[in-house]
């Protein structure tokens, strides 16, 4: 077997990818260690930056975006008792989607059937061979039997547990960490939002978040520590403390109803430098994670991909290897950007622990300044809308 491009990993960075290098007239296989049910069944965040939903638009898979998606002008902050809208259509003339990430692999996943490309799901034992040379190798296990693939390029779209990044050696990464000492408890339901826009909201009991998926399904976040576990939330429990952290006004627009799902997920700030190595690139998170607080994780991944694609294009297409050369340095960049945007959002609004008096002082005022001025409200309304490729 041979292909011009392994892409290791079936989320939406190595889909999104696999549709882009199509887009090219570039062949690729996609390998992916667990069925298309699975991936269809994690639930994960959908803010979509318009970069974002242009690549999608691209590739053609953004019609039900465009019918199911949300677009939203603002944000608003909470602090003291009160909410304050950010206007970012206002100081950027950009918005942003909410269009749930489970819709977007979806999309991506029916794009490729449609378009009869390879995806090899269940592939057991995946290992990556020889991409320091000219002659990268994939091995993997399917229905017991192992199989290999030649191949040009392997891009490791694998995530931050997954093969790609563990097969390149140590003293070759450099790791950046900064793992925070809580995590957020999430709840979805199936209840219409508590405003049209997402709340995020800093209070003495901890940070709490009002998002969505849809027009009638909610999605919620509380601070919670590290050690906590869903089974300590029964759901009235989750109601009545997220109505503690929140202003009068959202508490008595609040519907509650039964979770859909619940988890906790620990925050954290990870990047591996470089992203390239011989013939083989890292891409989404499998080279970064970001918390959630500035919704950049599928964004970001969608930008790696932009770069890769396009470097790869120029490969084939210019037979230049200048894209591929700077591909880690450019995906970085903006990498790095994104991590200080995230991290300033979770220092701003988050509880840590032992925050003095000084502390929860100095965030107050890091919120109002922001709230009334014009330069600071730019500089996070660009940010959150995301920063150009």
């Amino acid at each position: 077997m041979r292909t011009q491009v392994a892409i290791i990993g079936g989320g939406p960075a190595g889909l999104l990818l696999g549709q882009l290098l199509h887009r090219y007239g570039i062949d690729n296989v996609i390998f992916e260690r667990k069925d298309r049910d699975y991936i269809l069944g994690r639930i994960r965040a959908g803010v979509l930056e318009q970069g974002t939903v242009g690549l999608l638009e691209e590739v053609g898979v953004a019609e039900r975006l465009h019918h199911d998606g949300l677009i939203h002008h603002g944000i608003e902050l909470a602090f003291g008792g009160a909410r304050h809208r950010i206007d970012m259509t206002q100081a950027t003339g950009k918005t942003v989607t909410v269009y749930g990430q489970t819709e977007v692999t979806r999309d991506l996943m029916d794009a490729r059937v449609k378009a009869g490309l390879t995806t090899v799901y269940d592939a057991g034992n995946v290992s990556l061979h020889d991409f320091e040379s000219g002659q990268p190798r994939v091995r993997y296990v399917k229905d017991g039997t192992t199989h290999e693939i030649a191949c040009d390029f392997i891009a490791g779209c694998d995530g931050f547990h997954g093969v790609s990044r563990q097969s390149v050696k140590p003293d070759a990464l450099k790791l950046f960490e900064r793992v925070y000492p809580f995590g957020w408890l999430g709840l979805l339901s199936e209840t219409p939002p508590v405003s049209p826009e997402l709340i995020y909201n800093n209070h003495e009991r901890g940070f709490a978040l009002c998002s969505m998926r849809s027009s009638h399904r909610s999605r919620y976040y509380l601070q919670c520590t590290l050690d906590d576990h869903v089974d300590n939330w029964p759901d009235d429990k989750f109601w009545d403390e997220l109505k503690r952290r929140l202003d009068p006004e959202a508490v008595d627009h609040l519907v509650t109803g039964p979770s859909i799902e619940k988890s906790i997920a620990p925050l954290r700030s990870f990047v591996a430098e470089p992203m390239r190595f011989g013939r083989l690139f890292l891409a989404g998170d499998a080279a970064h994670i970001v918390p959630p607080t500035g919704a950049k994780g599928l964004n970001l991944a969608a930008s790696d991909v932009h770069y890769l694609s396009i470097a790869l294009r120029e490969f084939y297409a210019d037979k230049s290897a200048a894209g591929i050369d700077d591909y880690s340095r450019r995906a970085l960049s903006r990498i790095w950007k994104a991590e200080r945007f995230s991290w300033w959002m979770t220092s701003m609004l988050h509880r840590f622990p032992g925050t003095d008096e000084f502390s929860s002082r100095i965030q107050i005022a890091e919120l109002n300044y922001l709230i009334e001025s014009d330069a600071a409200k730019m500089s996070l309304s660009e940010n959150y809308v995301g920063l150009p490729y």
